[in-house]
Parts: structure tokens; C-alpha cells; sequence
């Protein structure tokens, strides 16, 4: 393969490790520059759910990309300014014991909840902090095989369960996709099951780009982890069962609107992203929602925080 013979245009998060740059821009006719990248705007917040209910109850959810190197770039100066209700973490690799005491001692959530991999050190794991102590909190989704990794938490509050997650990735040439199957069913299970107890919202990092609006190269792709035919098609089962993707719900034809970017061949100033990160929410929810943003400007991470509004 010649050195721009590259179809891949961008990868998934730091689990298939082939984050592939995208290919060089073409270039224009002589003294001409190339186009300017298309960027996506986030419009104001919606503060009122159809019905005209005010929001009450904000959600935020952020893959920091390791948590100790998020609270060095000033991560938690820009929770502080967003002030979310609960702020949910993942790909936090670090062990509950190396915590940094930035955010071990932060005051305006005196309610934290942590979750890593019990066989590798510096690997996936999630956060749950919380202003409000929730009524449960339960780790995981009862089954061993997916456990052991530390990619959930679920926090059950009075009129509903939020669950964060960090998704498995089908990893680099796919060697995990049967291991992402399996977890897709379980997990779609599991979240049936609180489901028929109370609504859920479930945010994080989910590893998919559900279709191809989602990301900037769906062509060059479509055998890549994150946009493959059987994640995709767990996605859409995911929905089927009951579930609703908030913000397509809200935008539908959005286009452009991404959350993680390579941070090679300055995919982030190009917009060349995927959105791998979601609010989805029970069905029974929707006259609650409100509204859910994509924070692209937010640094820190190669992905972007995305926060929820509801009227609970």
C-alpha cells in the first residue's frame, strides 16, 4: 500500500490503537487554498421540554481520555463553569488508589463513584459524580466476562436510573467484534431490565457512529471499529428496545456534529470526527428532554463533553 493509498480517515479511541490520520487534503487548482473545514455550532440551550416544562436536572458526560492527564489540561475549570448536576466520566485509566486529589476532594460533588479494570492498570474505567447522593449505585452489568473491565456504573435516583459507560471497542482489525456482539445483547439486556423498573438514561462513550451523518468519512470506514455493519446494527437494537438517541431526536439532520477527533493530521481543526458519545434515553422520558449539546469547544481530551437537559 502506497503511503496515501490509506482509505481509513480516522479511528476509535485509544482500545483498537490504529487511529490512522487522515489522508492528506487535495489540493486545489494552483494559488487556490483549500476549502475551510465545515464546523458545527452548538446552538443555545434549551431550557424547556415540549410541553413547556423547565429543565431541572442537567447531565454531562465526558470520555477525558485518562483523568490525570484531563485535570492537568484544566478539565475541572471547565465543569466548574458548566456546573452540571452529575458529571459522568469514562476512559479515566487510573485506579481508584491514584486518584488525584484535584478531583477526589472537589466539594461541589460530595457524592463520587469510581470504576476500573481489575487486570491492567491504566485501562478503560468510569466516574460517577454526583451533587445529590443517588438512592443505589451498582457497578457493572452482572456478568463476569464484561465486569472485570470497569466500563459501568449505574446510579439509581427517585425517578429514574442513569447509567455511564464505556463501551467495549471491536479494536484494531476487529479482533474483538464476536466480543462486542456479545456485549451489545448483554448490555441491551440490561438495560431493558431497569428499564421496566424506572426510565433510564444511559450516557457515555458508546463506540459507534449509529449512521452515516455521525461521521465525516463514513466510505473510508465502513470496516473500521466504531462503523461497522454489527455495531451499527446493535445500536439500532439498542433503539428498538425502547430506546431513543436524544440527539437525533432533537436535530435529526444534523450534520457535522462529532465528538471525538484523532489527534493526529489536526482532525479537530478539520472536524474530522466521529460521534461516539450519547444520551439515550427510555422512550417514556421523551416529554422530559429538553435538550442535549455537543460542548465541541471543550478541550482536554480527544473527545468532547455532551450534556443533557431534562425536565424530571
Amino acid at each position: 500500500m502506497s503511503k496515501r493509498g490509506k482509505k481509513v480517515e480516522d479511528a476509535v479511541d485509544e482500545e483498537n490503537g490504529n487511529a490512522a490520520a487522515p489522508p492528506e487534503a487535495k489540493k486545489g487548482k494552483k494559488g487556490k487554498e483549500p476549502e475551510a473545514p465545515i464546523l458545527y455550532e452548538d446552538p443555545p440551550d434549551k431550557l424547556t421540554s415540549k410541553d413547556g416544562s423547565a429543565a431541572n436536572m442537567k447531565i454531562t458526560s465526558w470520555n477525558v481520555d485518562g483523568l490525570r492527564a484531563w485535570v492537568k489540561k484544566k478539565g475541572l475549570d471547565w465543569v466548574r463553569e458548566e456546573a452540571p448536576d452529575v458529571i459522568c466520566l469514562q476512559e479515566t485509566k487510573c485506579a481508584e488508589k491514584s486518584l488525584p486529589k484535584e478531583i477526589t476532594s472537589m466539594p461541589e460533588f460530595p457524592h463520587k463513584y469510581w470504576s476500573g479494570s481489575e487486570e491492567k492498570e491504566g485501562y478503560s474505567g468510569v466516574a460517577m459524580l454526583c451533587k445529590t447522593e443517588p438512592l443505589n449505585v451498582t457497578y457493572g452489568i452482572e456478568k463476569e466476562e464484561h465486569d472485570k473491565e470497569g466500563r459501568v456504573i449505574t446510579a439509581e435516583f427517585a425517578s429514574f436510573f442513569l447509567v455511564t459507560a464505556y463501551v467495549p471497542n471491536a479494536s484494531r482489525g476487529l479482533v474483538r467484534l464476536d466480543y462486542r456482539k456479545t456485549w451489545d445483547v448483554d448490555f441491551r439486556a440490561y438495560l431493558s431490565d431497569l428499564d421496566k423498573r424506572k426510565p433510564v438514561v444511559l450516557c457515555g462513550d458508546l463506540n459507534v457512529a449509529h449512521q452515516e451523518i455521525d461521521l465525516k468519512n463514513p466510505k473510508g470506514n465502513r470496516k473500521n471499529a466504531g462503523f461497522t455493519p454489527e455495531e451499527r446494527e446493535g445500536f439500532t437494537e439498542l433503539l428498538d428496545a425502547g430506546f431513543v438517541d436524544s440527539f437525533r431526536e432533537l436535530y435529526p439532520e444534523q450534520a457535522n456534529a462529532y465528538t471525538f477527533w484523532t489527534y493526529m493530521m489536526n482532525s479537530r481543526g478539520k472536524n474530522v470526527g466521529w460521534r461516539l458519545d450519547y444520551f439515550v434515553l427510555s422512550k417514556a422520558l421523551l416529554p422530559n428532554l429538553c435538550d442535549n449539546k455537543i460542548r465541541n469547544t471543550a478541550m482536554g481530551s480527544d473527545h468532547c463533553p455532551i450534556t443533557l437537559h431534562l425536565a424530571i
